[in-house]
């Protein structure tokens, strides 16, 4: 997989291409559906490579940063899950203001005919794109005529709700990580590395992996999920049955930062310190609630364990 995180990256003698192009956030269904006639389109052409095109960072945050959307994924991310999806490379434009002012037909020749060499561009049928979003399938496939390159618009997917990005984020929003997982077509995750915490669970006899939450990343609404764990540095390693909790903790006073902590059912002896991890929620156990008592508190969170087995299709403890 070749990630090229500019025009000057791609490579000179790149050959023709099929190109797909959009934001891509979180690689939903809708994006898979793009991709898999992409690589059908490459199929037709002889086996062309399938060349994915995204933007960094997403363009509300440069054009209405005020209105920016919490991203689903980070680039790298999206790259794994574009290959998953079928792309053989990912084409990375730093998005700012210059580059929105271009227009359609800037955008059409410096990246798909020039850079990219496109024999074939798919894309959503309401793709936009250039200045004031004056582009559309019409005028690409237009230009195509002119650039021999043909164009496919591809119907939106999914229903009765299309699937979308906002979509998803809605659904985390809810606390409704099955809905995101429908439309994504696998579980939402969270990734990074584990940093140290209050110690606060494993004095009470649930030690969790703690995961700071970024402003610009997505993620549930507060709450305590049933999920898994897996760590990154061990790609053949096991899933971990994990009770997951997302929030500030409001039971006790003076937390304000946001956090995945992860509780590893049954274990103990996890040294995660630094450790990348990624954290896939599964289902809602319960909204974040404020305890009187750390007796009440850890009375629930027993609780919590127990119902993340039953959600996780894992016997009862004896």
């Amino acid at each position: 997989m070749q990630i090229w995180r500019s025009l000057d990256d791609v490579p000179p003698g790149i050959g023709r291409t099929v190109v797909t192009v959009g934001n891509f956030d979180g690689v939903h269904r809708g994006h898979q559906t793009v991709l898999s006639r992409a690589r059908e389109s490459a199929a037709e052409y002889g086996g062309l490579p399938v060349v994915a095109v995204t933007f960094d960072p997403h363009p509300m945050a440069v054009l209405r940063p005020e209105h920016a959307p919490s991203t689903l994924t980070t680039i790298d991310v999206r790259a794994d899950l574009l290959e998953a999806a079928g792309a053989d490379a990912v084409l990375v434009l730093p998005f700012d203001r210059e580059m929105a002012s271009w227009s359609p037909e800037r955008f059409i020749d410096e990246v798909i005919v020039r850079a990219l060499r496109a024999r074939s561009v798919v894309v959503g049928a309401n793709f936009r794109f250039g200045a004031r979003a004056a582009g559309d399938v019409a005028a690409l496939t237009e230009a195509g005529r002119e650039h021999d390159f043909s164009v496919d618009g591809v119907a939106l997917d999914g229903g009765p709700q299309v699937w979308s990005s906002t979509y998803v984020r809605q659904c985390l929003a809810a606390g409704d990580v099955e809905g995101a997982a429908e439309a994504l077509g696998h579980p939402f995750t969270v990734r990074g590395a584990v940093v140290k915490g209050d110690q606060r669970g494993r004095e009470l006899g649930f030690p969790t992996a703690n995961v700071p939450t970024s402003g610009m990343l997505a993620a549930p609404a507060d709450g305590v999920y049933a999920g898994w764990l897996r760590r990154l540095d061990e790609p053949d390693g096991p899933l971990l049955p994990a009770a997951i909790s997302v929030g500030t903790n409001p039971t006790f006073e003076g937390e304000r930062e946001r956090r995945v902590e992860s509780y590893v059912l049954d274990r103990d002896d996890l040294e995660l310190y630094g450790v990348p991890v990624e954290v896939s929620f599964v289902a809602r156990i319960r909204g974040m609630l404020r305890f009187d008592s750390v007796d009440e508190l850890v009375v629930r969170m027993a609780d919590d364990v127990e119902r993340t087995r039953a959600v996780l299709g894992l016997p009862a403890r004896g």
